[in-house]
């Protein structure tokens, strides 16, 4: 992972604040640098402690395919104010602010695509049957509740983030748990630096919140297999958030199409970029095809 393709945003790719009836959205809004946008835009969500910087490295291919592509900020996430309450972070409450911004966004039939833990809040927003979509995508998502390792994260962060999470706590949780390991991967100083602005930007009772509900998930797969719209499963053929097998069976009961991205992990958004954008691309082709014959 290069410094300047993670954290340099290239062109055609601003930053925006986009408001909506539950609060404002922090933004990252890409469109082509040559032509049109002919195609319906896309939506992107990240995963829990992510945010919308995840996305950089696909935003100039998917928007260079001819369509409007928006990642954001969950509420209470880095440059998103939060709901100042801890009610909004469950699955559903962030669901419904996601849906406030496909309304707010204006744009018609949009794709939506939820990486990791967004995967689970986007799904959400389809159960949910307001928001107009094209299309879902799970990218690195599951079925459920996350498990093994990765649950014992989420299980150890909120448990140092207590029962009334502060952000004294946050930064005292940063400096004993995380700056240490942070520094110890080897990513150049200033992916350090963001990584560490970020997750002391983020909302403490947010992290706590989300951190909750990806442990609680329950799975709602038979549901979102009975809504009649396109989906993809999307993942890295390395995952260990959720293992490959469980999401291939995933994509089988939702008889969705099923990508598995050679050499990625769990996110194939920065490990394997170009091959993820394109296979995007191909599904979201396809899903508008119907209606662009109509």
């Amino acid at each position: 992972m290069s410094t300047p393709r993670f954290l340099e945003l290239p062109p055609g790719v601003r930053r925006r604040d986009i408001p909506t009836e539950l609060g404002t959205v922090a933004a990252l809004w890409a469109v082509p640098t040559v032509g049109s946008c002919e195609l319906q835009p896309a939506l992107l969500v990240p995963g829990y402690t992510g945010s919308k910087e995840d996305f950089i490295a696909v935003l100039q291919t998917l928007a260079h395919a001819g369509r409007t592509v928006v990642a954001i900020d969950m509420p209470g996430q880095y440059e998103s104010p939060g709901f100042g309450h801890a009610d909004g972070y469950t699955l559903r409450g962030l669901g419904e602010a996601v849906t406030a911004l496909t309304e707010a966004l204006e744009h018609g039939p949009l794709h939506l695509l939820g990486h990791s833990f967004g995967g689970l809040v986007a799904r959400e927003t389809v159960l949910g049957g307001q928001a107009k979509l094209l299309s879902y995508a799970a990218m690195s998502s599951g079925p459920a509740r996350v498990d093994g390792e990765r649950a014992a994260d989420a299980r150890n962060l909120v448990t140092a983030l207590g029962t009334d999470p502060t952000r004294e706590r946050l930064a005292e949780l940063w400096e004993r748990n995380l700056d240490g390991p942070t520094r110890e991967s080897g990513v150049p100083d200033e992916v350090y630096r963001f990584l560490r602005t970020r997750m002391l930007a983020n909302d403490p009772a947010g992290l706590a919140g989300m951190g909750t509900e990806i442990l609680s998930a329950p799975d709602r797969t038979a549901e979102l297999a009975a809504v009649e719209i396109p989906k993809l499963v999307l993942y890295g053929e390395n995952d260990t958030t959720w293992p490959p097998e469980v999401q291939a069976t995933m994509a089988q009961r939702l008889s969705a199409d099923r990508v598995v991205i050679p050499g990625a992990a769990h996110s194939p958004n920065v490990e394997a970029p170009e091959t993820t954008a394109g296979a995007l691309n191909e599904f979201w082709n396809r899903a508008e095809a119907p209606e662009r014959e109509v």
